[in-house]
């Protein structure tokens, strides 16, 4: 935490991934020094807590965390707060940000999307923030982003997906979204991540992983393999009648298992 300046403003972090918490504020640290996060929190109580405690007026919150989510925090301290959602959330979802009373960055967070959210909170602390457009801007955001309980028009009873991952790549730990992965393989106790940059590797079986995996698009095509649809270039057969897969960024070819062969006999 940086020293406490009068009449900076404050802001608080929630995320319950404290990696990510402290990354975010580093990051924070340095693009905008005068800003002083004045806390962090691990999940929506404790949010709640710390906003009590220290009035901020700006809120990075992770969409998604245990018990209270994001949205119902920012509903119960909307008043003259500006709101920035942290969120693995991709595709059309991010259009519902983009013309709100709120910003968002989105997981992993870039650089140059965290300068051009700096200049927007700026912009906006020179004026209170509109209660009521804040409010209608979170009951839309409530219908068009899935799956987070306690909202309408969500699976309260819907699995959390996995978005991201941390990977091992030699010595570094990278952040690799979900999306990017072409596809899994079970590596001993651990499980290899494949993506059109390279080989990474997890700490997490791929038994594990695929309770975490969206299964309407990661498909197990083999007892040590789970495939990321949306990387399949095509399907053939070989001589054998064994499925084959070629994928749009990865030079090997992939086996199917007859056991899963019938996932792909559309294609």
């Amino acid at each position: 935490m940086s020293a406490t300046v009068v009449g900076a403003p404050r802001a608080l972090i929630a995320d319950d991934e404290p990696r990510l918490a402290s990354y975010l504020a580093e990051k924070l640290a340095t693009a905008w020094p005068e800003l002083q996060v004045a806390g962090i929190a691990a999940n929506g109580a404790e949010a709640l807590r710390l906003i009590e405690e220290h009035d901020p007026d700006i809120l990075f919150l992770d969409i998604r965390m245990p018990g209270l989510t994001g949205l119902e925090v920012a509903r119960r301290a909307a008043e003259g707060v500006h709101i920035v959602f942290v969120t693995a959330y991709d595709q059309y979802a991010l259009e519902a940000f983009e013309h709100a009373a709120v910003d968002y960055l989105l997981k992993p967070v870039t650089d140059e999307r965290l300068v051009e959210t700096i200049r927007r909170l700026r912009e906006r602390l020179k004026s209170p923030a509109a209660s009521a457009e804040l409010k209608s801007t979170l009951d839309a955001l409530a219908r068009v982003l899935p799956g987070l309980p306690g909202l309408a028009g969500s699976g309260a009873d819907s699995p959390e997906r996995l978005a991201w991952i941390r990977a091992s790549v030699g010595n570094q730990v990278r952040l690799i979204a979900v999306d990017d992965v072409s596809y899994f393989q079970a590596n001993d106790k651990y499980t290899s991540v494949f993506t059109a940059d390279g080989e990474a590797l997890i700490r997490t079986s791929l038994r594990e992983l695929g309770d975490q995996l969206d299964p309407q698009r990661f498909w197990q095509i083999h007892r040590g393999t789970i495939v990321n649809v949306a990387h399949v270039a095509a399907t053939t057969r070989d001589l054998g009648g064994r499925t084959l897969i070629k994928l749009k960024a990865r030079p090997e070819t992939l086996v199917v298992s007859r056991a899963f062969a019938h996932r792909f006999r559309q294609m």
